[in-house]
């Protein structure tokens, strides 16, 4: 039996984007409190960053806390947000920090849950 899953609803593409623009915001301005609400508060969260491989909610929240809260801006060249169904998403970004000609990756899966849409995996990367 085949089974049809909407992409992009345009009410779940409209909560998706909205929160993600909430995580950019909260990253390039040192929110930790909220970085640390948009992820699921769940030891199967991951996120695997230039540096670093966090494995659970509190590994991740950790990183956060100790994380210099110098050189986060940064320009989103590229975003696209895909929606599966309702309550599960994909955001993948490129983007360039201030003062570099690097470009970065970031790739989020979100994930709706009782508090709100959240971050379930994440992975950062840098092209050479």
């Amino acid at each position: 039996m085949k089974q049809s899953l909407a992409i992009n609803l345009p009410d779940v593409l409209a909560e998706v984007t909205a929160v993600f623009a909430r995580y950019e915001d909260a990253l390039v301005n040192n929110k930790v409190d909220v970085l640390d609400e948009l992820f699921w508060n769940s030891p199967h969260t991951l996120r695997y960053g230039a540096t670093e491989n966090l494995y659970g909610y509190a590994g991740i929240q950790a990183f956060r806390a100790g994380r210099p809260a110098q050189g986060l801006e940064r320009r989103l060249l590229k975003t696209v947000i895909t929606t599966y169904g309702r309550d599960m998403a994909t955001a993948n970004a490129e983007f360039q920090r201030a003062g570099s000609d690097r470009t970065g990756r970031q790739s989020q899966t979100w994930m709706r849950t009782p508090e709100g849409w959240r971050v379930v995996a994440a992975h950062v990367s840098l092209l050479a």
